[in-house]
């Protein structure tokens, strides 16, 4: 098994763990390649790795019981699937797989809970993580209930670009439909809108950033407090853009 070096892996949690903490899983540490809709949280299954994604973008979507479907976070290169452990919590009915290929770091579950146990340090470290995606779950209740279709479009779209490479995002209407909880129909109406204000470009499979800032000024007050709390809380930018 190769040996990791925290100094160049990509994932944001992992280069932000004291050296001791990621010693603790840099043992057990497995690089994978995540292709599109791999599940990496399968729902009401015990998990058994946690997956610290270095590329790619991974949703957590939460099903009703009459099978209505709707993502509820995202999981990406700054952060990890499988955090319900943290909270003394084996599965969960919710379900996290690719929605966009990349790859990842795999640590197994016994290592994983073994090392917060051992290190009370991490796991504070670990519960201000859960905490962030908790407010980001919080906002989007927000913005659901607030905010206007084109508004909440504009903050998925931007939440996508903070986490993706580039200002190409090889997103779907599907992808975003489930995002925003809407028909395909609504989602293609509403990227005709933030076309025609120049913001995006809007094609089979890609929506391209043409003017960022425009984006921002669209989303409001639906965007950015969950980003400025990932920066508090952890010490680091939430992004570099």
């Amino acid at each position: 098994m190769p040996q990791f070096d925290q100094s160049t892996v990509e994932n944001t949690l992992l280069k932000l763990l004291s050296v001791d903490g990621f010693a603790r899983l840099s043992g057990e540490m497995e690089r994978v390649d995540l292709p599109l809709r791999h599940v990496l949280v399968a729902s009401d299954v015990p998990t058994t790795h946690v997956c610290f994604l270095e590329r790619g973008l991974g949703s957590m979507v939460v099903s009703s019981t009459d099978e209505e479907v709707v993502e509820i976070g995202h999981i990406v290169p700054e952060g990890a699937s499988g955090m319900h452990v943290v909270l003394a919590v084996e599965t969960t009915p919710t379900r996290t797989f690719m929605q966009v290929a990349g790859s990842g770091i795999m640590v197994p579950m016994e290592t994983f809970q073994r090392a917060l146990a051992d290190d009370p340090e991490m796991k504070d470290f670990f519960l201000r993580y859960v905490h962030t995606t908790v407010l980001q779950l919080a906002h989007s209740a927000l913005a659901n209930a607030r905010y206007n279709m084109h508004e909440r479009l504009a903050r998925w779209i931007l939440m996508c670009h903070d986490r993706l490479e580039g200002n190409n995002l090889a997103i779907t209407h599907e992808f975003l439909a489930l995002m925003l909880g809407v028909r395909r129909s609504g989602v293609t109406n509403e990227l005709h809108v933030l076309e025609g204000v120049h913001a995006i470009r809007s094609t089979r499979g890609n929506v391209r950033i043409l003017d960022r800032e425009k984006l921002i000024e669209i989303a409001g007050g639906c965007y950015g407090v969950p980003e400025r709390e990932y920066e508090k809380v952890l010490g680091l930018p939430h992004c570099a853009r």
